[in-house]
């Protein structure tokens, strides 16, 4: 170790302030600095690891079992920064030497109550918060401890919280075991003196495990012999770490109390919030209404109108079950109420409007029955999710203190939000999100296209729109779905905070933290171009005809559009590799998990399909340069094999069938039977492929003389802001460089008039008639209304509305809504064409005015024709 080195390591320092991944968990790489920037003082910071010796953790002996949790994984986080072996956590601190950190809850702590009591400690601003946690350090507290570090919880979850915030301060990510991200050592780590306060800003943050065959099931059945609590248990730590509080456990066949009771237990024991998935009402599993069928209240159909008696026993067995902690409230759950039809789909044909009534009442008699409490008493959410949304859109009630879930398009582009100046509801409104899905347009499941711009910016549209009490996202396996997750918890838990600089910032410092700062952004960049290239068109979607290819000529092959794109993916792995090559090999597993594999497989699916259509086109006129691109797609279709070999060869084979999902030859929306690789024809040559084949090559782009200019959405010239509302550039989002966005989001229509605008000076090289066509990503009405709308003029001219008019459908594309939604999902994009006139050669200037929330411009393109 260098002496710049050493001295990093002795002088590294902890930071409390903000939620930036980079002061959150840098590892041993730099000095870390205080609250606001200034230097640790030593003589008054907390030693959490000093010369190589951890703090000792105490909690009360009659801890909640989550906070004894909690505090076993903070003295055994503290072991791994300083390299030692963890030492046990004591239950009071008579003998104990130098310094503590103590772990309870305010009220329930008698220790923490004796330092309030003693004036040692002020935390009477938590009492009443939900999760809410103070981090205090305090001089000589007690005998023989000169200084200690108090983490009080408004409740339990906000002592765990606390808990978990140093860990991940101090340098463990919450994917160090999901991940393999591994704890870089040091000998000194410092907590800033004085006293921090944080607190969420949505209610219930969480995860919804779904379509998890074949890989997480899998994998659980490999490792753990099934998807059980010993599987759970990482589970229920990771969304703590993350400090998500809500689950909704996997259901593709499975039952999670039903399969394993122990499961229930546990994640009640660790302070998790159960639920289930959105048409699993009552916290019934909807595979348990298939199992024992001897009992005879499971017989008959799921359907209310023909089976309602025992509808109703099978779900009374879930609240029943719920209340068998036998401590007067039950294991910590949100009941989901509603119903859907048996396996997902509509429930009947039609507006079933006053029949959901009548169910939902019903469970709520029953919840009223079971707990002898008050209905609303119990934390419910009723989705709204598909023709659910329909019938409350044409008036069905939900009583008051049940969440209102709304969802998205299960593409990413969220449906519907509360009214504007609806007066506030008891039960609040949450949003059900999409990282993966199976359905139509097409399955995607195989590997993260999320881009964590889009997250942001839908998710921030939700929370300025009201939705401030439930956020829970379907992430498929959870992996590969690491990076958006990470980002949406974290926003989730403060998403005032994640500012659009917060948002262009968190790829390095997550990068930072995950990897350290040398490659920061470097790998930052990396994951960042990922994203964008791998949400152009989910890879289900892609196949040989996706994009096209240029001219043939006797001498050489140009690429066209799709050459473009893999000349993009096969400069992102280069810089992958290279940024690879960098890091240290302790690195190493992590890196394949969470960027090498992802860049690596997507960069060769597009090389596979590339040299698909290749030999396609070659093929026809009988060239034999077809044979070339044969082998490629051979090639490519081994390597595409042997990166998921790899993959389920990591750390000893421990994810062995996380990666084994069909991603390739869909000729319907749903998933092929097996990998298969697309057709090719070979031509008879009589030279040998390798001396007549060269490599495809890019032409480069001829000046365009054709009377027509496009522009980067964020290249405007000027931009006018009124009504405190302006556009915004955020960078990255979208298919290009960035995408404007009017911010704030969350505010009613304006007019053109009111010259919220941006301003295009662009230049034809010819006259004509014109049109100008804006490309925008896709988004939805959330007032329920007939589309967004932008307007457009040109040099001054009047203004004309343009309105992007999309209609989610999970079935047969029937309408013209519908099929411009399904082509725009699968695109990823939404084209609005207006027609300017006759206009002539030289300068122009286009003007975009702000008309409805929610609309998210990329380019433009200005036409002379």
């Amino acid at each position: 170790m260098s002496a710049i080195d050493d001295a990093v390591s002795r002088r590294a320092m902890l930071s409390a302030a903000g939620f930036s991944a980079m002061l959150a968990a840098i590892p041993a790489h730099a000095a870390l600095t205080g609250r606001e920037g200034e230097p640790l003082d030593p003589r008054t910071a907390f030693p959490l690891v000093q010369d190589g010796r951890v703090a000792t953790v105490i909690v009360d002996r009659e801890a909640d079992s989550a906070i004894q949790h909690v505090a076993a994984s903070l003295a055994s986080d503290l072991a791994r920064v300083a390299g030692i072996r963890a030492q046990p956590v004591r239950q009071q601190v008579a003998g104990a030497r130098g310094p503590v950190v103590l772990v309870g809850v305010l009220g329930q702590s008698a220790m923490i109550d004796a330092l309030a009591a003693a004036g040692k400690i002020s935390a009477a601003d938590l009492r009443g918060g939900w999760e809410a946690f103070r981090q205090i350090v305090v001089d000589r507290p007690w005998p023989n401890v000169p200084r200690a570090l108090i983490i009080v919880g408004a409740d339990r979850r906000g002592a765990v919280f606390g808990a978990y915030d140093v860990s991940e301060r101090i340098g463990v990510s919450p994917w160090h075991w999901f991940a393999d991200v591994p704890v870089a050592r040091r000998r000194e780590v410092l907590f800033p003196a004085g006293s921090h306060r944080d607190q969420p800003k949505v209610r219930y943050r969480g995860f919804f495990i779904n379509d998890e065959d074949p890989c997480l099931k899998g994998w659980a059945t490999k490792k753990f012999g099934g998807v059980n609590s010993a599987m759970y248990a990482h589970v229920f730590e990771l969304l703590l770490r993350m400090r998500g509080n809500y689950l909704w456990p996997a259901m593709w066949g499975k039952a999670f109390a039903d399969d394993d009771p122990k499961s229930m237990v546990l994640a009640d024991a660790m302070g998790v919030v159960m639920g289930n998935s959105h048409h699993e009402p009552m916290l019934r599993a909807q595979a348990e209404w298939h199992r024992h069928k001897e009992d005879p209240t499971r017989g008959g159909p799921w359907d209310y109108t023909k089976n309602a008696a025992n509808l109703r026993t099978f779900w009374r067995g879930g609240i029943e079950r719920m209340m068998a902690k036998g401590d007067g409230r039950g294991y910590e759950s949100v009941v989901t109420v509603g119903m859907r039809g048996d396996g997902d789909e509509a429930m009947a044909e039609g507006t079933a409007t006053d029949l959901l009534e009548r169910v939902v009442a019903d469970q709520r008699a029953i919840i009223a029955e079971v707990t002898r409490r008050p209905a609303g008493e119990t934390p419910q959410v009723w989705a709204l999710y598909k023709e659910v949304q329909d019938y409350y859109d044409k008036g069905m009630k939900v009583p008051d203190d049940v969440t209102l879930l709304f969802s998205d398009d299960n593409w990413g582009q969220i449906r519907r939000l509360p009214e504007a100046g609806a007066a506030p509801r008891k039960g609040g409104y949450g949003i059900y999100y999409h990282f993966d899905y199976v359905g139509a347009p097409r399955n995607y499941k195989w590997i993260n296209t999320n881009q964590i711009e889009k997250i942001w910016q839908q998710m921030d549209l939700a929370y300025r729109g009201g939705v401030q009490t439930m956020w829970i996202v379907n992430v498929g396996d959870i992996k590969p779905m690491e990076y958006p997750l990470g980002f949406f918890l974290k926003m989730a838990w403060n998403p005032e905070a994640m500012t659009p600089q917060a948002l262009a910032d968190y790829p390095r410092t997550w990068a930072a933290a995950t990897f350290g700062p040398a490659q920061a952004a470097a790998i930052g960049a990396i994951v960042t171009d990922y994203s964008r290239y791998a949400a152009r068109r989910k890879p289900e979607l892609i196949d040989q005809n996706s994009f096209p290819l240029g001219g043939v000529t006797a001498a050489e092959l140009d690429g066209g559009e799709f050459g473009a794109l893999v000349a993009e993916w096969d400069d992102l792995e280069r810089r992958m590799l290279a940024a690879r090559a960098e890091l240290s090999p302790e690195y190493h597993d992590a890196f394949f998990q969470l960027v090498e594999h992802p860049v690596g497989a997507m960069a060769n699916l597009y090389r596979l399909y590339y040299a698909a259509a290749w030999n396609e086109q070659l093929t026809r006129s009988n060239d034999p340069r077809a044979n070339y691109f044969a082998d490629q797609v051979e090639a490519t279709f081994r390597r595409d094999g042997e990166l998921t070999r790899q993959y389920h060869r990591i750390n000893g084979g421990k994810w062995d069938g996380m990666m084994a999902q069909v991603h390739m030859s869909y000729v319907t929306w749903n998933d092929p039977t097996q990998q298969s690789m697309p057709s090719i024809t070979r031509v008879a040559a009589d030279t040998p492929v390798s001396q007549r084949t060269p490599q495809p090559r890019f032409a480069a782009p001829k000046p365009d003389r054709s009377g027509v200019v496009s522009v980067e959405a964020t290249a405007f010239s000027r931009t006018r802001s009124a009504r405190g509302l302006r556009w915004t550039a955020i960078p990255h989002l979208g298919q290009t460089r960035g995408a404007m966005v009017a911010l704030p989001q969350g505010r009613p229509p304006t007019r053109a008039e009111d010259q919220i605008a941006l301003d295009y000076d662009v230049t034809l090289d010819v006259g004509g008639v014109a049109q100008l066509t804006l490309h925008l990503a896709p988004s939805l009405d959330t007032t329920g209304g007939a589309g967004v709308r932008v307007a457009v003029a040109l040099d001054g001219g009047p203004a004309q509305l343009l309105r992007a008019a999309l209609e989610p459908t999970g079935g047969a594309q029937d309408t013209p809504a519908k099929q411009a939604w399904a082509t725009a999902v699968s695109d990823n994009e939404v084209a609005l064409t207006a027609n300017m006139g006759q206009v002539r050669a030289g300068r122009h200037t286009i003007r975009v005015s702000r008309v409805d929330d929610n609309v998210v411009i990329e380019r433009l393109t200005l036409t002379a024709i």
